[in-house]
């Protein structure tokens, strides 16, 4: 398995997917279509995010989108994980783990003193994030009406 940046094919494939990739990471509460996940991904790429792909003999595996952000309190400038996903027939097999190892070695070396992710509370990757050493920092809470 290696990690590495994608080739335009890949990032093609990718855009494909990610509306699959987004509904399960807010657990079914979101049905973004293609429309609405460029909405949400093109400003990153264009602001210098990117993309980490874990490929298998020339098979996409997984991906993390990574990049900059800015605490909104104090407009420090912080890594920031935007998206994280592997394709169900590699889960299971650490993909997930060593994409995450891999976008915190590069926003540290890049010189970002933290790096923060949002996750959907329920959603299992949060036991990933904490064996990481990541800690919840702010709790969003909803009230349906």
């Amino acid at each position: 398995m290696e990690i590495r940046k994608p080739i335009p094919e890949e990032i093609q494939q990718i855009r494909r997917l990610s509306p699959q990739a987004l509904s399960e990471g807010t657990l079914g509460k979101a049905e973004p279509d293609r429309d609405k996940v460029r909405q949400l991904v093109d400003p990153l790429l264009k602001k210098g995010c990117y993309y980490l792909i874990a490929a298998e003999e020339k098979r996409l595996a997984g991906w993390v989108l990574i990049g900059e952000s800015k605490d909104s309190f104090t407009d420090r400038v912080i890594g920031f994980v935007y998206e994280l996903y592997v394709l169900e027939h590699f889960r299971g097999r650490g993909v997930s783990r060593k994409l995450m190892q891999e976008a915190v070695e590069q926003l540290k070396s890049l010189g970002y003193p933290e790096v923060r992710l949002s996750v959907y509370a329920g959603n299992h990757a949060l036991h990933l994030y904490e064996s990481l050493g990541f800690a919840p920092r702010t709790i969003t809470m909803t009230l349906p009406l």
